[in-house]
C-alpha cells in the first residue's frame, strides 16, 4: 500500500521550543553536541524544595510567531503550541492561502495543558477568594486551546482540531492519529504533535513520588535519580508524498506506522509485556522486521522502574542485541506532553543528517538495562529507520516508526 505515493506519508515541515534549541536547525545542533538544558527553575517559586533543577526555556519570544490572537488571551502552553504551528507551517515552506483551500487537521498532545495557569487560579481563590480569580486567566486555562488557537492563528477554517490528553505518550498519539487520516484520505495535511508549559503542580506530584533528579537526569545509569521536568513544543507538519512531490517539498522523513495500547495495569508504574506488544504491534503496522530498526529513541525517564522495565521490553522485542537505544530526557527533561513529538523530529533530524545524539550525563550502564545508550558523545550514523517510545501513566503506549526518505526504493 505504501508504495501508492498517495498514501505514503512523509514530514515536511517542523516546529521545535525546546530547552536546548528553537527551530529544528539549533535544536539539531543542540542534539549533535549534547547540550544540556537543565538549570535553576525560575518559572515558579521553588522555596521549600530541597532540590529544583528543570529544563525551561528560557527568552521565550511569543510575539515573534503569534501575529493574529491576542497574546494575553493565551497560557503558556497554548502560546508555545500556536508558535510551533506558525513555524511547522513556515519550515514546509507552505502557502497558507493553499493551505486554507485544503481539509487538514490540527492534533496537539498534552499532559497538563494549562495547568500552569491553574497554579495561578489557585492561589488567587486562596487567598483572596473566588472573586479574586482573574477572568483573563480563567478563560484560557481550556487544554482545547492548545489546538483550536493554533487554527484561529493561522486561520485555517476547513480543519478538526484536537487536544489529546493522554499524558507523556499524547504527541505520539497525536502523530498516529494524523497518520491514518492522510492515509485514508480523510485529510489533506495534519499539523500534530504535543505542547506543555512547566507547573508547580507537576513538579511537586513527582517530588511527592521521589522522582525528581537532585542534579541531572541520568536515564539507564546505574547511579539515576530520577526525572527533571521540562517544557516545550514540538508540531510536525505531515502531508502525503503526492503532495510533497507536487510542491517540491523537503522531506524530513517518512511516518512508516506506529502503535498503541492501553493496559491499565497501574497508575503510573509500567508493565513490561504491554510495552513489548506495543512495540510489535508499530513494528507489524510499519511492515517492519524487529532487525532493520537501527535506532530506538526511547522513553527513558531516568526513573528506577522505568528504565529497566523499558529495557527488558526491548530485548523481549528484538533479543539479546537491541539496537543502540538512546534517551533525549537526559537533554531536554521530560516535557511530559511534548515529549514524544520533540523525540519523533529528533529522531527525523537524526535520520535526515546521519547522527545519533547521545544520552548524556552517564557514568555506569545499569547492568540491569543492558543496553547500549550511546553515552555522552554523538556519533555519525547512517540510519535507515528508527523506532520512537512514548509510554505514559494509566499504562498508555504509543510507539512511531521513522524512516529515511529512499524516493528510488519504494
Amino acid at each position: 500500500m505504501r508504495d501508492d505515493a498517495a498514501n505514503r506519508v512523509v514530514l515536511t515541515g517542523c516546529g521545535v521550543f525546546s530547552s536546548i534549541g528553537v527551530g529544528a536547525d539549533a535544536f539539531a545542533e543542540g542534539l549533535r553536541a549534547g547540550r544540556s538544558g537543565a538549570k535553576p527553575i525560575t518559572i515558579f517559586d521553588t522555596e521549600g524544595f530541597a532540590h529544583a533543577n528543570g529544563c525551561e526555556i528560557v527568552g521565550f519570544e511569543p510575539e515573534r510567531w503569534i501575529k493574529n490572537l491576542p497574546i494575553e488571551t493565551l497560557g503558556r502552553a497554548t502560546q508555545f503550541s500556536v508558535a510551533a504551528a506558525r513555524m511547522a507551517v513556515d519550515s514546509a515552506g507552505v502557502d497558507l492561502e493553499v493551505l486554507r483551500e485544503k481539509r487538514g487537521m490540527i492534533s496537539i498532545g498534552t499532559t497538563d495543558g494549562e495547568s500552569y495557569d491553574l497554579d495561578h487560579l489557585v492561589g488567587m481563590e486562596v487567598d483572596g477568594g473566588p472573586e479574586a480569580m482573574d477572568p483573563v486567566v480563567a478563560r484560557r486555562v481550556s487544554p482545547n486551546r492548545l489546538s483550536i488557537a493554533a487554527a484561529q492563528e493561522l486561520r485555517l477554517s476547513n480543519v478538526e482540531a484536537v487536544t489529546i490528553a493522554t499524558a507523556c505518550s499524547a504527541g505520539n498519539y497525536s502523530i498516529g492519529q494524523a497518520f491514518d487520516a492522510i492515509r485514508s484520505g480523510q485529510v489533506d495535511y495534519a499539523l500534530c504533535g504535543g505542547a506543555d508549559a512547566m507547573c508547580r503542580k507537576t513538579f511537586t506530584g513527582f517530588y511527592r513520588l521521589g522522582t525528581i533528579a537532585p542534579d541531572v537526569c541520568r536515564p539507564f545509569d546505574a547511579d539515576r535519580k530520577g526525572i527533571l521536568t521540562g517544557e516545550g513544543a514540538a508540531v510536525l507538519m505531515l502531508e502525503s508524498l503526492a503532495s510533497a512531490r507536487a510542491r517540491g517539498a523537503r522531506v524530513y522523513a517518512e511516518v512508516l506506522g506506529y502503535g498503541m495500547n492501553c493496559d491499565a495495569y497501574h497508575q503510573v508504574a509500567p508493565n513490561q509485556a504491554s510495552v513489548a506488544r506495543c512495540m510489535q504491534i508499530a513494528l507489524d503496522n510499519a511492515g517492519i522486521k524487529a532487525q532493520e530498526v537501527d535506532l530506538i529513541s526511547a522513553h527513558g525517564t531516568g526513573t528506577k522502574a522505568n528504565d529497566v522495565t523499558e529495557a527488558r521490553a526491548i530485548h523481549d522485542v528484538f533479543g539479546d542485541g537491541p539496537p543502540r537505544t538512546v534517551s533525549l530526557k537526559s537533554m531536554l527533561g521530560h516535557t511530559m506532553g511534548a515529549a514524544s513529538a520533540l523525540a519523533a523530529i529528533a529522531c527525523s533530524l537524526a535520520v535526515y543528517h546521519g547522527f545519533i545524539p547521545p544520552t548524556i550525563n552517564h557514568r555506569k550502564t545499569d547492568p540491569e538495562c543492558e543496553i547500549d545508550c550511546v553515552p555522552n558523545e554523538s556519533v555519525e550514523a547512517d540510519l535507515r529507520i528508527v523506532q520512537n517510545n512514548g509510554l505514559a501513566f494509566g499504562g498508555n503506549n504509543a510507539i512511531v516508526i521513522l524512516g529515511k526518505y529512499l524516493e528510488d526504493e519504494r
